[in-house]
């Protein structure tokens, strides 16, 4: 509750003098429906006054260029996409978006349709029938990543080519076009011809988490608003909010085009020595699964907090950085609280830039066990 307290007096501390615009994009795992107990989510766990823009997640591409439904049984048979849809009563200013692709989907055959003229066409206006047929105000594009996991280095160039048509044929229908990016200078290099990008898009969710995480084989934080004192390296230094930001709009994304991504999860991992637990530490193995997540070196914001309601566990601020981390035994897990999440809020703010994004709402403390209902979400809320 005290980081809660601190985080809502940063709205009296920055002010609101700072133009911005107000966008708060929330992403929805559809697949939450399926956890246990206290993290199981339905649509209408959504407090859909929080955001401006909801995002479905997610269908899939077929080689023939159509849109796949992954989940047949909750999107269409329990009407998931129906009820999704119809939160916009109860927030008409609302405005909801299906998204395509994820990490599950991988790049391959993604490369394979936007390498061709006539693949590429067909995906645009499957992707129009699709959102026109199931009531969405536009379609998001979260191809993990181009030119990589099986990707092409064409890649970069045809996905400019893509998303040139689709703003072609969405814009006279007055539907949004939006894509979630790799956030690092490296993705840029690799997969983002970003002024096609800025001037193509209605906005730019830029993936700013899974900065570190248990491939680097010792703690980190997810997603830090400044590099470490360790962190000397270019490539080190690039892993950060700021530096990610800052690199898109040096190589020519408009700010008012770039939503800053908050991640309500943290990347855990098991110590290698518990005694041993600061950042940096060794730590080969990721951290347990939680309860609801079931996934190991990934637990959700709201799972951390009823660990540290029911268990011992030892909270560092990490100053250098603004987040937070905790550890107990050997488990330890960098992670974002609402103080963090103003902080970077105010971030956005003083960077002029479009407003703020969460993966992902069902993470979040939304059932109020911990204090307030969604105090991730209402921290984004009161801060912007």
């Amino acid at each position: 509750m005290r980081y809660q307290l601190a985080a809502l007096v940063l709205l009296a501390t920055f002010g609101l003098a700072l133009s911005v615009h107000d966008r708060v994009v929330c992403y929805y795992g559809s697949w939450a429906v399926y956890r246990k107990g206290n993290g199981h989510f339905e649509i209408e766990d959504i407090d859909p006054t929080l955001c401006t823009h909801l995002i479905y997640t997610f269908v899939g591409l077929n080689h023939d260029a159509s849109i796949k439904i992954i989940d047949s049984w909750q999107d269409i048979d329990l009407e998931g996409y129906k009820r999704f849809n119809a939160l916009k009563l109860r927030n008409p200013k609302l405005k909801t978006l299906i998204a395509i692709g994820g990490w599950n989907e991988g790049s391959e055959v993604y490369s394979q349709v936007v390498s061709n003229a006539h693949t590429r066409t067909a995906f645009v206006n499957n992707a129009l029938n699709f959102v026109k047929t199931h009531g969405f105000d536009g379609f998001d594009l979260d191809w993990e990543y181009p030119g990589q996991r099986g990707g092409s280095p064409s890649d970069k160039h045809n996905f400019g080519l893509l998303l040139k048509e689709f703003k072609q044929v969405f814009k006279p229908h007055g539907l949004l076009v939006t894509a979630a990016v790799g956030a690092s200078a490296n993705a840029i290099r690799l997969s983002y011809d970003v002024p096609i990008l800025s001037e193509n898009l209605d906005f730019i969710n830029v993936m700013t988490y899974d900065l570190h995480g248990v491939w680097d084989k010792v703690t980190g934080q997810n997603a830090p608003l400044y590099a470490a004192p360790h962190e000397t390296t270019p490539a080190q230094q690039e892993l950060n909010v700021v530096a990610c930001i800052n690199a898109w709009i040096e190589n020519g994304a408009e700010p008012e085009k770039l939503v800053l991504g908050v991640g309500v999860y943290g990347r855990s991992f098991t110590l290698d020595n518990a005694e041993n637990n600061g950042i940096n530490a060794p730590a080969n193995q990721p951290g347990r699964p939680g309860p609801y997540t079931n996934e190991p070196g990934m637990i959700g914001y709201n799972e951390i907090c009823e660990l540290q309601m029911g268990e011992p566990w030892t909270v560092v601020w990490n100053d250098p950085q603004k987040v937070p981390y905790a550890h107990q035994g050997n488990q330890w897990v960098g992670y974002d609280n609402p103080l963090s999440v103003a902080l970077k809020v105010n971030y956005a703010k003083e960077k002029r830039l479009g407003g703020v994004m969460i993966w992902s709402v069902e993470t979040d403390d939304f059932r109020g066990i911990c204090g307030n209902k969604y105090p991730i979400l209402s921290t984004i809320n009161a801060n912007l």
